[in-house]
């Protein structure tokens, strides 16, 4: 059975596998902040339909509660441990079922086996509050071996903390004008994927939000990762199938372990 990937923008992804939807870091916005989305349409009231939505940490987006509050009643909700009591909003979302994880915990829905592992990012809900919790990736096993990376720096223990994966969802970029720590660029993504070494990759987290007012600064790391994340990875995982998608397009992927 083929693993199916759509792709609505920023880091919010549809990974169907297994007869079983995973939402990933639910975002359907057209302006959070000082954000505005410049490119892609608003994703369709289908893409909030999921089995699990998967939230890698607490910035706002990346956890935002008016998008996790559009999630269809029953929807399982995978949070950072700590995650309720640093956003109080969580916790009127009674529709859901919310579960805390960290690091190494394994969470079963229908055929999958999702294991919440290490990223390397600021994990605290800005502007800074007294409370922390861990920033996360997710390693949707079913069929495949799906790796959602959430937000991360690029570290020495990545491949060993992943795990053997075959689909690679990696941050490539941002929303403003500079990147901070605890990110990939294009550059480190490449690199990332050269360590995990899947058989195929999906860049995110760019090409959707930029801030208002500042669309004539450094406009190509706006536009630009995208296309540099596919001219990288071929210098260094030239085995990796990477599939640089539209928003709102998808990718059927025939895995075989």
């Amino acid at each position: 059975m083929p693993v199916e990937i759509t792709w609505w923008g920023h880091a919010t992804c549809t990974v169907e596998d297994s007869n079983v939807r995973v939402l990933t870091d639910p975002l359907f916005a057209r302006r959070l902040a000082h954000l505005r989305r410049r490119r892609g349409a608003l994703p369709p009231p289908g893409a909030r339909r999921a089995d699990v939505a998967l939230v890698s940490h607490l910035h706002a987006d990346h956890l935002h509660v008016p998008s996790l509050a559009r999630l269809e009643p029953g929807t399982r909700l995978l949070v950072p441990r700590g995650a309720p009591r640093a956003v109080p909003g969580l916790r009127r979302l009674t529709h859901l079922r919310v579960s805390e994880v960290a690091p190494g915990d394994e969470i079963r829905v229908g055929d999958l086996l999702i294991r919440a592992v290490p990223a390397r990012h600021d994990g605290r809900r800005l502007p800074l509050g007294p409370h922390h919790s861990p920033a996360l990736g997710y390693v949707v096993e079913g069929e495949a071996r799906t790796y959602f990376a959430g937000d991360t720096a690029l570290f020495d223990d990545m491949a060993k903390e992943v795990g053997p994966v075959e689909v690679a969802l990696l941050p490539v970029g941002g929303w403003g004008p500079y990147l901070g720590e605890g990110h990939l660029d294009a550059g480190r993504a490449a690199q990332a994927l050269a360590r995990l070494a899947p058989r195929s990759a999906v860049p995110v987290h760019y090409g959707t939000y930029w801030p208002i007012g500042m669309d004539a600064v450094r406009p190509h790391e706006f536009h630009a990762p995208g296309e540099e994340f596919v001219r990288l990875a071929a210098e260094h995982a030239p085995r990796v199938a990477v599939h640089r998608l539209g928003h709102g397009e998808s990718v059927r992927l025939e895995v075989a372990r």
